[in-house]
């Protein structure tokens, strides 16, 4: 499980290593390591560095330091570097002296557009992680002209840190090399950050248990039900799904083949589309009431119920079950709008809920804003429920606090019936007895995962992303004991 922390922790941590350390060591290790990928990425393309074009734009902070200190390995290499001096009169002292001795070139911003067209790759020095807000005019101008590959130093600049959110001009970087610690933005901004590099410098052991974590596929793969010799239907978990309608079955089957596809030992079906799905899932147990649904280890419920009357009798009555619940959509509202029906909930009873934004505002009265993190911790404080917050980063919050963050595999989800097909994941985990925020983080990324398998670059559907479920399962157990398979490398 990878660890995140956020800047604030972050520049602790620093400030504790910096002490014992001897002064320009740090900073010397983060910029060779920076001028090894920005070397790696020259390289992609030809083979080789030495005559390559690399621009640095450097800002005034230590960010601008390492960007000069990288330009000074590079030098060594052949390479022609210039930098862009945002500020001149506070670029890193040493880090500008060693790059002018390396035969660097230093031009001013009004002089930098020549270099900035013909460079090869461009170094995003302007700000570090304590910086806010979007580019300054003067910085947004010179990003405007790049047209080549960016290496970000820790962070794309104008993207926030600890939250990942733009809200103005930023830059889109290729690579971004972080020190020391992932923090939130590369989780929450993978759009931004491009392919993460982590370069060790030493922080691990100052640093405290992390803020936030990220699932590896190796935690995926160890805690999802395979079944052994000793196991039967019954210990491999028993989920019911509460879903759909006589009119509108589709959520019904989805829902009911993602727990089929997601290895649980048996699936119980309760409701109108109960002929439909029989005839889809003809291993599913499908019946047309709850009342008569049978026993079940985990409920999932909400998509396609309606939130009349009929709707609110079905959640109340599954939520006094005293089984785990993930409930979604349907469920979601009737929760928003009749919080009553919570009181059929023994306290002790795990609740996962699944709300996209709209959802969330329903909730909670308002929209997640740009801190989805605290977001979610919010909402799962307020309903002592795990939050499963979707969106292009699903962000899973527990009431305890525990944060993970899913990264997603492309932009496929984004279909009609994608959350039905999840809600079956959960509850399927669920009734594995799985930790209720380790089942939701571990269903989200297999759900990211299937999208991506199912659509193969082309736009998928939530029935091709069902019938992805069991080839996302064997990738995770085949690349389980290899490297992070998330767009982070370690050196």
């Amino acid at each position: 499980m990878q660890g995140i922390w956020t800047t604030e922790r972050i520049r602790a941590a620093e400030d504790q290593l910096l002490a014992r350390t001897p002064d320009g060591e740090l900073m010397r290790r983060a910029s060779f390591g920076l001028a090894t990928q920005v070397a790696g990425l020259l390289a992609e393309d030809t083979g080789g560095v030495s005559g390559r074009r690399v621009v640095l734009l450097v800002g005034s902070g230590n960010n601008g330091g390492d960007s000069l200190w990288a330009g000074a390995f590079l030098r060594r290499r052949g390479v022609a570097v210039t930098a862009v001096l945002l500020n001149p009169d506070k670029a890193h002292p040493a880090g500008l002296a060693a790059l002018k001795r390396s035969g660097g070139r230093v031009v001013s911003a009004v002089d930098s557009p020549q270099w900035i067209e013909r460079a090869d790759v461009v170094v995003d020095g302007i700000v570090g992680i304590s910086a806010r807000g979007p580019l300054r005019p003067e910085a947004a101008r010179l990003v405007e002209l790049i047209d080549a590959p960016v290496v970000a130093v820790d962070l794309p600049s104008g993207v926030d840190p600890d939250t990942g959110a733009v809200d103005g001009p930023h830059v889109t970087a290729a690579r971004t090399v972080t020190f020391g610690a992932l923090k939130p933005v590369h989780a929450l901004a993978p759009q931004e950050c491009g392919e993460v590099v982590l370069v060790d410098i030493g922080l691990r052991p100052e640093l405290g248990d992390p803020d936030l974590s990220r699932l590896e596929l190796a935690d995926i793969a160890a805690v999802w039900p395979i079944p052994g010799p000793e196991d039967d239907k019954y210990t491999q978990g028993v989920v019911g799904i509460a879903a759909g309608s006589a009119t509108y079955p589709g959520a019904a089957v989805l829902a009911s083949g993602s727990a089929v596809h997601a290895t649980a030992g048996m699936v119980r079906y309760a409701g109108h589309a109960a002929d439909v799905v029989r005839s889809r899932w003809p291993e599913i147990v499908a019946t047309g009431s709850v009342t008569d649904a049978g026993r079940v280890q985990a409920w999932v419920v909400g998509p396609g119920i309606g939130t009349g009357g009929d709707g609110r009798e079905v959640l109340r009555h599954i939520l006094g079950q005293g089984v785990p619940v993930c409930a979604d959509a349907d469920a979601t509202t009737i929760i928003a709008h009749t919080p009553e029906v919570l009181d059929a909930r023994d306290p002790d009873t795990p609740l996962v809920l699944t709300p996209h934004a709209g959802e969330y505002e329903r909730l909670m009265g308002r929209r997640p804003g740009a801190d989805r993190v605290a977001a979610a911790r919010e909402a799962a404080k307020k309903y002592d429920a795990v939050m499963l917050l979707k969106g292009h980063c699903t962000v899973i919050a527990a009431p305890d606090g525990r944060v993970a963050v899913n990264q997603p595999h492309g932009s496929w989800l984004a279909t009609a019936g994608s959350g039905d097909v999840l809600t079956g994941l959960v509850g399927s985990l669920l009734a594995a007895g799985i930790d209720p925020w380790l089942a939701a983080a571990a269903a989200a990324q297999v759900h990211s995962l299937a999208g991506a398998l199912a659509a193969e670059d082309v736009p998928t559907s939530a029935s091709g992303l069902v019938d992805a479920i069991p080839a996302a399962l064997r990738l995770i157990r085949a690349v389980a004991s290899r490297p992070p398979q998330c767009g982070i490398r370690c050196i």
